[in-house]
């Protein structure tokens, strides 16, 4: 899907990569929120009184650990298998598509889930136990995600396409180990908070 929506690609269904690539950075974002407003309100109702921050922040480390272990396996983090419908590059219009497609991949778990980082900030919006900071961490979450398209703004040419492709597959490893590095930071930061 990443290489679908290029500059290069837009064009060829007469379309505008800004316009695209705006509404799905908007859809990630929005749908990222919605869905963290609702964890934390799940939260509200769900956690107990006697669940205080230590005990929110204690949790929050074993799920992390538990990512962190999840995503060095070599084989693929549990989750859905279905992607995004790439029908709709041809059915509908670029801002159409592309807040569809930010909105899915802003929520995480409506299509392939390639880190357990997805589980642990959703569980982390739930955590907040209030939908206005729940709705903050997972709209973070989708924004980011939908910023990733800001990496096809060179693609205008064929061999430019080729290029961003043998990219994506030389920071695969590295990418990978910088996403276990950081949940490996999130699991110390959480047992250092829940000690404190």
């Amino acid at each position: 899907m990443l290489a679908s929506i290029t500059p290069l690609g837009e064009r060829g269904r007469h379309g505008r990569w800004g316009i695209t690539v705006t509404a799905f950075i908007l859809g990630a974002t929005i749908a990222g929120a919605a869905l963290g407003a609702v964890a934390g309100e799940l939260g509200a109702v769900a956690l107990p009184g006697s669940f205080d921050l230590a005990a929110r922040r204690a949790a929050l480390a074993v799920l992390a650990l538990g990512a962190v272990a999840l995503d060095a396996r070599a084989d693929r983090v549990p989750g859905p298998r279905r992607q995004v419908n790439e029908d709709w590059l041809l059915a509908f219009r670029g801002w159409v598509y592309g807040l569809g497609y930010g909105a899915q991949l802003g929520v995480g778990i409506t299509t392939v889930v390639s880190s357990a980082a997805l589980y642990v900030a959703v569980i982390a919006a739930v955590a907040t136990g209030k939908p206005a900071l729940g709705a903050l961490v997972l709209g973070c979450f989708g924004g980011v995600r939908g910023l990733i398209l800001l990496t096809t703004a060179g693609v205008r040419r064929p061999e430019q396409l080729i290029a961003l492709h043998a990219r994506l597959r030389r920071w695969r490893a590295p990418v990978r180990t910088a996403g276990l590095a950081t949940l490996g930071a999130i699991t110390a930061a959480a047992i250092v908070g829940g000690l404190s």
